[in-house]
């Protein structure tokens, strides 16, 4: 893959903004290089800002500010249907009237393929999906995910540089929504195509991608290879969005180094990593993960005591919810690997986190 850091990227945000109404800004000031070949999703709640981005390089909506490139050409006034590129939308978008064969070869007549090409690259798209024997069929003969495939081949028969993908698994049940990503990930491995997917499901962009960018309110809050950003949340809101969290509001004692100790709401005081905490005095938000979080905590340096609230067998885990430094939904996910846990309802338990666990973030 090509490093999405350097001069000229594959796909370039470049200041670039957006406004419906000439006041508010949906996307503000996006910086942002793709490398070619890379599979990068855009993450975030509804509203901001990702689908935006989405269609503003497709070409649906028109840049307000700024300029986007695409193999280093500015593409800001090419139509969409001149810049090459695929798209998977949620709602698959296949002519009901045609078969699928001929909703495939679509995109190919328009490009004036001969007929022997599109016969062969049809097939192959086909193949590429495991629906090698539905070329016959009308989309309404066909299951939903058998029709998310069909919109994945027909995006990728003209063999584009580039592909978009809208919330493109969002209309499919959790267990054909899980085997779709793997899916779309291996024929993104095999192509070495470049894909920008857009997503609200975190789960999904961890799965799937080489990196994600998570948006709020219109800005990049981080981009970041999935484990960087599970494991090395920049802000609180990062840290919340992307999987379970703990969050521990209190202020900066010190700032020793790399660490910082820190006066827990609470009453309690626990040591961290200084990642955006500002100096002493400041207010500040702690992450620590729930599975990061041990029971009985021998040896740890940093401990608190609570009551156990509640327990939830889910499994691979059960999930403990405790009253614990004046929090009463501090959740600890204790492994099952014995298919018994350790602690019962109403009781007391010590538990315990590694400094270098514990992130100290804006108090946001």
């Amino acid at each position: 893959m090509a490093n999405p850091d350097a001069a000229a990227p594959f796909v370039a945000f470049d200041r670039v903004q957006k406004s419906y109404d000439g006041e508010t800004l949906v996307v503000k000031e996006l910086n942002l290089g793709i490398g070619k070949g890379e599979f990068l999703t855009m993450l975030g709640p509804s509203g901001s800002g990702k689908t935006t981005c989405l269609m503003m390089l497709a070409g649906f909506e028109t840049v307000t500010h700024g300029e986007i490139r695409l193999a280093n050409r500015p593409i800001n006034n090419i139509p969409p249907h001149k810049r090459g590129i695929g798209m998977v939308f949620q709602n698959y978008a296949l002519f009901p009237h045609m078969t699928v064969a001929e909703n495939l070869a679509f995109p190919l007549q328009v490009r004036r393929v001969g007929k022997a090409e599109i016969e062969a690259k049809v097939a192959r798209a086909l193949g590429m999906v495991q629906m090698g024997d539905f070329g016959g069929r009308r989309p309404a003969q066909l299951s939903g995910g058998q029709q998310q495939r069909i919109a994945v081949a027909r995006a990728l028969v003209f063999d584009p540089e580039l592909v978009l993908m809208d919330e493109p698994l969002g209309a499919l049940d959790k267990q054909l929504r899980e085997q779709m990503q793997y899916e779309i990930k291996h024929i993104h491995e095999q192509l070495g195509v470049t894909v920008v997917y857009v997503t609200h499901d975190q789960a999904e962009a961890l799965t799937m991608s080489d990196r994600v960018a998570v948006f709020n309110d219109g800005v990049i809050q981080q981009l970041s290879p999935p484990e960087d950003l599970y494991e090395r949340p920049m802000t609180s809101f990062v840290a919340q969005f992307i999987g379970e969290n703990n969050r521990l509001p209190g202020r900066v004692r010190a700032v020793e180094g790399a660490e910082a100790v820190i006066d827990i709401d609470g009453g309690h005081q626990t040591r961290a990593l200084a990642v955006a905490c500002g100096g002493q005095g400041a207010r500040t938000q702690l992450s620590i993960r729930p599975e990061r979080v041990v029971v009985g905590a021998e040896g740890l340096p940093n401990r608190a005591t609570g009551k156990v609230e509640e327990l939830i067998y889910l499994g691979d885990h059960i999930r403990c919810r405790m009253s614990l430094m004046g929090l009463s939904d501090f959740i600890v996910k204790v492994p099952n690997t014995a298919g018994q846990t350790p602690l019962a309802e109403g009781e007391t338990a010590t538990v315990g986190w590694r400094t270098e666990d514990c992130r100290a973030l804006d108090a946001a």
